[in-house]
């Protein structure tokens, strides 16, 4: 009679453990479902570009470019913003790209290449309820660049601001350019000029997986 009762304590025992082994498995099943299913944006390099407008003559005529890298980590999120809030990004001042192989070579040399810390441009996005601001490194200097930002229903993004140069101290570096450039931003009225803002659009597409 006392065997069958102590089996009956250890049969109670292991049904008890079962189910909190269950049940924590379920647990575990369903909080990595819930993660799975908060992640609805995913930011990826090879989906994103970014296109800078320069200009040049007293007429501002504009000129485009782009750099052919962008590197940084994935980011995903449940928002747009969380998927873009902290990513931080470098650009390889070699990528730079206008389709002018000697306008290309200039603008390393005589403007990239007199700045400090030639290589790379850094920076870091803040992303709060939409509003975005890139805080950005070039020539030794970090300053804030506040990004006007449009999402379409097909998760795509747009981000556009305007770098103004002085804030990067970069000042100097535009007018080693402008004397390289001399004559080429010459306008109709025989002033040579390089303008000391530029636009830049970053664009992205938010994948889901």
């Amino acid at each position: 009679m006392k065997r069958i009762k102590y089996l009956s304590i250890l049969a109670v025992i292991a049904l008890v453990f079962s189910s909190c082994k269950q049940e924590n498995k379920k647990s575990e099943t369903e909080t990595e479902e819930t993660v799975e299913n908060t992640v609805k944006y995913i930011v990826k390099p090879e989906a994103t570009s970014v296109k800078w407008t320069a200009y040049k003559t007293t007429e501002k005529v504009p000129v485009g470019g782009e750099f052919a890298t962008l590197n940084f980590e994935e980011k995903a999120g449940a928002t747009p913003s969380e998927a873009l809030n902290g990513l931080e990004f470098t650009i390889p001042v070699s990528s730079l790209f206008t389709k002018d192989e000697t306008r290309d070579a200039k603008l390393k040399a005589s403007f990239f290449g007199v700045m400090l810390d030639t290589e790379f441009l850094k920076g870091k996005l803040r992303a709060v309820n939409n509003e975005i601001t890139a805080k950005i490194t070039m020539n030794g200097v970090t300053a804030e660049l506040p990004l006007e930002v449009s999402i379409t229903e097909e998760r795509r993004v747009s981000m556009k601001g305007t770098m103004n140069l002085k804030d990067w101290d970069a000042l100097g570096a535009l007018e080693a350019l402008n004397k390289v450039c001399y004559d080429l931003h010459k306008g109709a009225d025989g002033v040579s000029k390089t303008w000391d803002d530029v636009a830049i659009e970053v664009n992205t597409f938010l994948r889901d997986k």
